[in-house]
C-alpha cells in the first residue's frame, strides 16, 4: 500500500500551501473549536498552572482499542492533571468532575476553564483534566514528527479513540483512588463538548452526566443547513449595528474593485497596514471575513468584539470611506500598533490537528449562502474531498458521525435512550446553530442564553458577568446536583437491598 509521507516538517508547508490554495478557489476551512479563544490571546490572560494545587500524570495508553492486531497493542504516554484540594475523598464517594481535552493542549485548561475550579468545593469534588491524542505531550510513536507522518500513524487519531482513552484512564483514576462509588460528571466544551455528551452515551456506565458546553452535534450530514454558521454571524453584527452590517456588506466590491485598479494592490496593502504587499485581494477578504468570525464566536463580556469592530466602523475616525471605515474596526479590535494581514504564520499543533480531524471524520459543511454579509461560498464537498485526498492520501467519511455518534432524528431517538446530559449554548455564538436548543427529555435539556457567546459558560465567573450568565451557570450547577443526589440515592437502596440468594 502506498502511504502519503507527511513529516512535521512537509506537513506545516503542505497545510500553508493547501490553505492558500483553498482560499485562491473560495473554499473554506472549518473553524476551529475551542472554549479559549486563540486568535486573540489578549482576551484570556491566564497564569501559569499552579503545580501546588494541579498534579501531573501520565497513563500508559494502548494505541488502538478497538482492533487485536500486534501493532494495536504498541503504547504511549497519555497526559492527565489532577486537583485535589477540594476532593472530599473516596470513602464519601465524592464525585469526580472530569474535563476533556479537545483540539489543544491540556496546560491551560485548570486556568482557562473556571466552571471546574469555580464549582469544585460545593461539591467536594476532584478534579481530573485528560489530553486528547495527539495534541501536547500525548502523542503516540514517540514524537510529533512520526506521529503525523503518514496517513497510517495518525489514522488512530480520531474521536472514537479518544473516547476509548478517556474511558480507561477514568477506570484507572478511580481504581488508583479506590473510588469505586465516586460518581463521574464529564465536561466539555466545543469539540470537547460533542465528546461529552458521546462519552455519555457510549459509555453510560462510566459516568454518570455530562456538561456539553457549545457542542454542534447537529452540524453533520446536512441536520443543520450549511449557511447556518455564517448566517448567525451576519445577525450578530446587525442586531448589533445596521450601519455596521451594511458597511461590511458593501465592503468586499470595493476592496476587489480598487484590487482591479493599476497598483490597486499596493494601494489596499498602504491602507490596510498589511505586513508584506498583498498577492491578492483574497488575502485581504480573508482575513477580515475570519477576524468579523472569530469575534461573533467569542463575542464575550466586558469587551464584545463584535461591538468594538462596529463601533470603530461607525466612528469614522480614520475617515467616511468604506475602507477607512473597515480599517478603523479592525483597529478598534487589534490595535494601531502593528501591522495586519499577512503577518507571520503561527502553525501551531491545534491548526494542524484539527485540519487532519475535519478531513477525517468532523466534516462539518460551513457555507456562505446569498442571505449574509459575506460573499457567497457555498460548502462543496467534491472540491472539500479532494482537497483532503491530495493532503493525507485519504478521504474524508463525511456520514460517519451520524453513523457511530448519531444525530438524524435526535429528539425521537434520545428521548427514550439517553439521560443527564446538558446542552449549554449561547445563541450568539454561530456554531448554535447546530447544536441542541430544546430539551429532549426530563434529564436531556438544553439550558441557553440569548446572548452567549462559545462556552461562556465554562469560563471563569467574573464579578462583571452579566445576570443572565450568571443564571445559566446556576441553572447548570443545580442539574448536576440533582443528578448527583439521585445517583447517591439509588447507591444507597442497592446497598440495602437483599443480596439474591439460590436455593
Amino acid at each position: 500500500m502506498k502511504h502519503h509521507s507527511l513529516s512535521f516538517k512537509w506537513l506545516l508547508l503542505i497545510f500553508l500551501t493547501h490553505s492558500t490554495l483553498l482560499t485562491a478557489t473560495h473554499s473554506l476551512t472549518i473553524p476551529r473549536m475551542s472554549p479559549i479563544p486563540e486568535w486573540e490571546t489578549t482576551l484570556h490572560n491566564h497564569p501559569a498552572i499552579n503545580t501546588e494545587e494541579v498534579k501531573t500524570f501520565y497513563f500508559k495508553q494502548v494505541l488502538d482499542h478497538f482492533n487485536y492486531r500486534p501493532e494495536s497493542y504498541t503504547t504511549f504516554q497519555q497526559r492527565y492533571l489532577i486537583n485535589f484540594k477540594y476532593w472530599g475523598g473516596a470513602n464519601s464517594s465524592a464525585p469526580i468532575f472530569a474535563y476533556f481535552g479537545a483540539e489543544s493542549p491540556i496546560d491551560n485548561s485548570p486556568n482557562g476553564v473556571g466552571f471546574l475550579t469555580d464549582n469544585a468545593a460545593s461539591f467536594n469534588a476532584l478534579l481530573v483534566y485528560i489530553e486528547h491524542r495527539y495534541y501536547g505531550k500525548s502523542v503516540p510513536f514517540g514524537s510529533r514528527e512520526e506521529a503525523l507522518k503518514n496517513a497510517s500513524t495518525i489514522g488512530y487519531f480520531n474521536s472514537a479513540q479518544a473516547l476509548a482513552d478517556y474511558a480507561s484512564i477514568l477506570k484507572h483514576v478511580k481504581k488508583t483512588l479506590h473510588a469505586k462509588n465516586s460518581p463521574v460528571i464529564v465536561i466539555g466544551g466545543s469539540y470537547g463538548g460533542m465528546l461529552a455528551s458521546w462519552f455519555r452515551l457510549k459509555y453510560p456506565h462510566l459516568a454518570i452526566g455530562a456538561l456539553a458546553s457549545s457542542a454542534p452535534i447537529l452540524y453533520f450530514d446536512k441536520i443543520t443547513p450549511q449557511n447556518g454558521y455564517y448566517s448567525t454571524v451576519t445577525r450578530d453584527y446587525r442586531e448589533a449595528s445596521e450601519t455596521c452590517y451594511e458597511t461590511v456588506l458593501k465592503s468586499w466590491s470595493e476592496i476587489r474593485r480598487i484590487a482591479s485598479q493599476p497598483n490597486g494592490l499596493v494601494t489596499l496593502s498602504q491602507r490596510f497596514n498589511t505586513c508584506h504587499t498583498l498577492n491578492q485581494s483574497y488575502e485581504l477578504i480573508d482575513y477580515l471575513r475570519s477576524t468579523y468570525v472569530y469575534a461573533a464566536q467569542y463575542n464575550q463580556p466586558p469587551r464584545y468584539p463584535v461591538s468594538m469592530i462596529c463601533g470603530g466602523i461607525d466612528g469614522e475616525s480614520l475617515g467616511s470611506d468604506i475602507l477607512s471605515k473597515i480599517y478603523a474596526g479592525i483597529v478598534a479590535l487589534r490595535g494601531n500598533s502593528t501591522c495586519k494581514v499577512n503577518g507571520p504564520t503561527n502553525v501551531s499543533e491545534t491548526t494542524v490537528g484539527w485540519r487532519w480531524q475535519t478531513c477525517s471524520e468532523m466534516v462539518i459543511p460551513i457555507g456562505i449562502g446569498n442571505d449574509t454579509m459575506f460573499e457567497p461560498i457555498p460548502f462543496n464537498l467534491t472540491r472539500y474531498a479532494e482537497g483532503c485526498k491530495e493532503q493525507y492520501g485519504v478521504s474524508p467519511r463525511p456520514h460517519w458521525v451520524t453513523t457511530y455518534y448519531g444525530g438524524h432524528n435526535i429528539k425521537l431517538v434520545l428521548r427514550r435512550l439517553g439521560s443527564n446530559i446538558i446542552f449549554s449554548n449561547g445563541l450568539r455564538d454561530p456554531y448554535s446553530i447546530g447544536g441542541v436548543l430544546d430539551n429532549i427529555s426530563d434529564s436531556i435539556v438544553a439550558v441557553h442564553t440569548v446572548n452567549g457567546s462559545h462556552c461562556l459558560d465554562l469560563l471563569r465567573a467574573n464579578q462583571s458577568d452579566p445576570g443572565w450568565l450568571v443564571e445559566q451557570r446556576k441553572k447548570e450547577v443545580k442539574i448536576i446536583k440533582r443528578w448527583i443526589t439521585q445517583y447517591y440515592a439509588d447507591l444507597d437502596a442497592l446497598k440495602d437491598k437483599p443480596k439474591f440468594q439460590s436455593k
